[in-house]
C-alpha cells in the first residue's frame, strides 16, 4: 500500500553484527546495491532499511578517513544511511552511539575542536533534508545514533501528570510506557516506529481539533506534540565549551528549541500527559470524493468540515482518478460500542502495510517509465482497501488510544509527499479543501491530458489546532514554538486551525517535480490575505521547482517570512534562529542544507 503519514525524522536501521576486525565489505557495490544487499525479493529494500554492513573505525575495510583523536571508549564505525523514500542516501557515515548524554557532549566538544558537524540520526523517517542532504560529502560528519542508549523514558508522580523521556526513545516504547500507567496523548503521529527526537524535532502531530461540544482533557493539547513540552535538557555552547542546560517552558530561550528542525541537539524531554482515553475508529469508502470535498454552499452531512464537527479527528486519503475516499474518524468513546471491534494492539490495518505483487509490479513500470496503468493501479488500491476493511472486520475498531492511533509500520511501501500547512479559522476549513481538491483533479486532468500520470498515491487531508502555550496545563508564561509551523498568529486570533494537505507518489514519477512545483506555487497564492496563510510541513516536501523539491531558495525565503509574519518584534521565526546560532556558534549541529534554510 502506500504510507500516507508522517510525519514526523528518522528511521531506525536493524542492527547487523559489526564487521570481524580486517574483514572487507563486499567490493563494487553501487550505492542502492549497498543499501539493498542485506534485503531480500523484489522491493526489498523499500520493506525496511538495513545496512549491508558495519565497519568499525579500526578496521582496513573503512573508507573514510579516520576522525583524528576520536574520544576513547566510544565505539565508532561506518555505516551507510538511507531515509524513509530511499532519495536520500549515504553510501557510508562515521557513527557513534553514545550510551549518557554526557557522552554527546563529549562528542560536541571534539566536533567543535576538529571541524566537524554532529547529526543527531534516530529512525531517519523524513523526507526532507534536515538530518542530511542526499550526497552531502560526510568526511567530517558524525551521525550519533540516539536509538541504542538514549532512550529512556519515566513516568513522574505528582499533578500534573508528565513523562521525562530520552530522545532516542521510539514513540512505540513511549505510548507503551503511558498506557501502562493509566495515560496517554490526546494525538499522536500515525506510525510508532519513529523517535521522540524525530517527532518534536518537526513539531511532528496527528490529527486533532475538538469535535463539537468537546472540552481539552487536562494535560493534552489540540497542537503538535511540540506543545507538550514542559521542560527540555540540549546541548549547548556556554561561551567555553558545550554543555548540557535544562531548559523550562517560561524560559524564553527554549523557544526555538520547541521545534528545531533539526538545528540543535535535544538529549531529553519532560511532556505533559492526561488521563488516556478509549478511542473509536470508523471507516469510511463509499462516500463520492465530490461529496466530502464539496464547495462550502452545497456541503452535505457527508462533507470533510461536518464529519470535522462531529468526530474532531478525521484523516481523508484520495487515490487520483478513484471515485471515492478512504476517510478515518477517530472518537472518544469510553466503552466499546455495539458494533466495534476491539483491538488489543496498534496496527490493525495490515493490509495496508505490505507491499503486494500489484504494487510491485506497479513500481516496476515507474521504473521504467511507463504510467499508463496508473489509474487501474490507483481503482485496485482502494479495492484492497474496501475489501481489507471487510475481511478484517476494522471498519469499526475500539481499544486504548495508542492502539487505535498507530497504524503505519515500517513494512509499508514508500513513497514521497509533499506538505504544507494552511492556517486559517475553523469556519473556512471546507473552502479550503474545496478549492484544494478542485484545483488539484483541474491539474491532474491536464497532465492526464498530455498522457502524463504524475500522482499515483493519496493525497492526504488532516486537521489540527495551533501550538497554543495556554494549552501548556499548570504553566503560567509557557512560551510559544518559534519554528513550528504550527505557530498561533497574535494578529490573526481567529486563525485557530491548521489544514494539512499533503501529496504522495513513488519516487521518481515522471513529472512528479513539476506537477509538485506547480500545486506549491497555486498553493502559496491561494491561500493568503485576511483567509489564510501557508507554511511547510517541515518532515515532507517543499520548495519545489521542476528540478526537485526543497531546491527553489526563494520559496524558502518566502516561508522564513511567512514564519515572520503576525509574530511579536524579537521573537519570530528570525529570533529563534539567530538564538539557535548563540546557542551553537560553530554550527556544530547543522548541515549545509540547513546553512540555506537557517542562514
Amino acid at each position: 500500500m502506500t504510507n500516507p503519514s508522517t510525519h514526523h525524522p528518522d528511521h531506525h536501521p536493524d542492527r547487523p553484527a559489526e564487521n570481524h576486525p580486517g574483514e572487507r565489505a563486499p567490493a563494487g557495490l553501487s550505492r542502492r546495491g549497498l543499501l539493498a544487499a542485506a534485503s531480500a525479493g523484489a522491493l526489498g529494500a523499500a520493506l525496511g532499511w538495513t545496512p549491508a554492513f558495519r565497519v568499525p573505525a579500526a578496521s582496513a575495510a573503512a573508507t573514510l578517513p579516520a576522525p583524528p583523536g576520536f574520544p576513547a571508549g566510544l565505539a565508532l564505525y561506518q555505516q551507510a544511511f538511507e531515509n524513509w523514500s530511499e532519495e536520500i542516501r549515504i553510501e557510508a557515515a562515521w557513527t557513534c552511539a553514545p550510551q549518557t548524554p554526557a557522552d554527546v557532549v563529549t562528542v560536541a566538544n571534539w566536533a567543535r575542536a576538529n571541524g566537524y558537524r554532529v547529526r543527531a540520526r534516530g529512525m531517519g523517517h523524513n523526507w526532507s533534508p534536515l538530518l542530511v542532504p542526499d550526497g552531502a560529502n560526510v568526511d567530517k560528519m558524525i551521525f550519533v545514533d540516539t536509538t541504542q542508549h538514549l532512550t529512556r523514558a519515566t513516568v513522574n508522580a505528582g499533578s500534573p501528570r508528565t513523562v521525562t523521556v530520552q530522545t532516542g526513545c521510539l514513540m512505540d516504547s513511549l505510548v507503551q510506557t503511558l498506557e501502562d500507567a493509566g495515560l496517554g496523548f490526546l494525538s499522536i503521529p500515525f506510525p510508532g516506529g519513529i523517535t521522540v527526537g524525530g517527532v518534536l524535532a518537526i513539531n511532528a502531530h496527528g490529527s486533532c481539533v475538538p469535535a463539537t461540544g468537546e472540552s481539552r482533557p487536562a494535560g493534552m493539547s489540540y497542537g503538535s506534540m511540540s506543545n507538550s513540552i514542559r521542560a527540555l535538557t540540549a546541548v549547548v555552547w556556554n561561551g567555553g565549551a558545550y554543555v548540557l542546560k535544562t531548559f523550562q517552558r517560561t524560559d524564553p530561550d527554549i523557544a526555538p528549541f520547541l521545534s528545531h528542525l533539526g538545528r540543535a541537539f535535544v538529549t531529553d524531554v519532560t511532556l505533559q500527559v492526561g488521563a488516556n482515553q478509549n478511542v473509536r475508529c470508523q471507516s469510511w469508502y463509499s462516500t463520492q470524493v465530490t461529496d466530502v470535498f464539496a464547495p462550502p454552499a452545497s456541503a452535505g452531512s457527508s462533507s470533510f468540515a461536518r464529519l470535522v464537527d462531529r468526530y474532531g479527528r478525521i484523516e481523508v486519503l484520495y487515490f487520483p482518478f478513484t471515485t471515492v475516499p478512504w476517510i478515518k474518524m477517530w472518537s472518544v468513546a469510553p466503552s466499546k460500542p455495539l458494533l466495534s471491534k476491539k483491538v488489543t494492539a496498534p496496527y490493525n490495518f495490515d493490509f495496508v502495510n505490505f507491499v503486494n505483487q500489484d504494487q510491485s509490479d506497479f513500481v516496476s513500470q515507474i521504473v521504467r517509465g511507463n504510467v499508463s496503468g496508473t489509474p487501474t493501479y490507483t481503482n485496485g488500491q482502494m479495492a484492497v482497501i474496501g475489501s481489507g476493511l471487510i475481511a478484517t472486520g476494522t471498519w469499526d475498531i475500539w481499544g486504548k488510544s495508542k492502539n487505535v492511533w498507530l497504524w503505519v509500520e515500517r513494512s509499508t511501501l514508500r513513497i514521497v509527499e509533499t506538505g504544507f500547512a494552511v492556517i486559517t479559522a475553523r469556519a473556512n476549513v471546507q473552502r479550503v479543501v474545496s478549492e484544494f481538491y478542485t484545483r488539484y483533479m483541474a491539474t491532474i486532468n491536464a497532465y492526464k491530458a498530455n498522457g502524463n500520470y504524475p500522482m499515483n498515491m493519496p493525497f492526504e487531508i488532516r486537521v489540527n489546532g495551533l501550538d497554543k502555550p495556554g494549552e501548556v496545563d499548570g504553566v503560567a508564561g509557557a512560551v510559544s514554538p518559534q519554528l513550528s509551523s504550527l505557530r498561533p498568529r497574535p494578529d490573526h486570533p481567529e486563525w485557530d486551525t491548521c489544514v494539512w494537505l499533503d501529496m504522495g507518489t513513488v519516487p521518481g514519477t515522471p513529472h512528479c517535480d513539476e506537477f509538485y512545483a506547480e500545486m506549491e506555487a497555486w498553493i502559496l497564492a491561494n491561500y493568503t490575505g485576511s483567509y489564510a496563510t501557508v507554511r511547510p510541513e517541515w518532515s515532507k516536501g517543499w520548495a519545489c521547482a521542476p528540478g526537485g523539491v526543497w531546491t527553489d531558495t526563494a520559496r524558502m525565503a518566502a516561508y522564513r517570512a511567512a514564519m515572520n509574519a503576525g509574530q511579536p518584534a524579537g521573537d519570530d521565526f528570525d529570533a529563534g534562529v539567530a538564538k539557535l546560532d548563540a546557542y551553537d556558534p560553530y554550527r556544530v549541529f547543522s548541515n549545509t542544507f540547513l546553512d540555506t534554510l537557517l542562514p
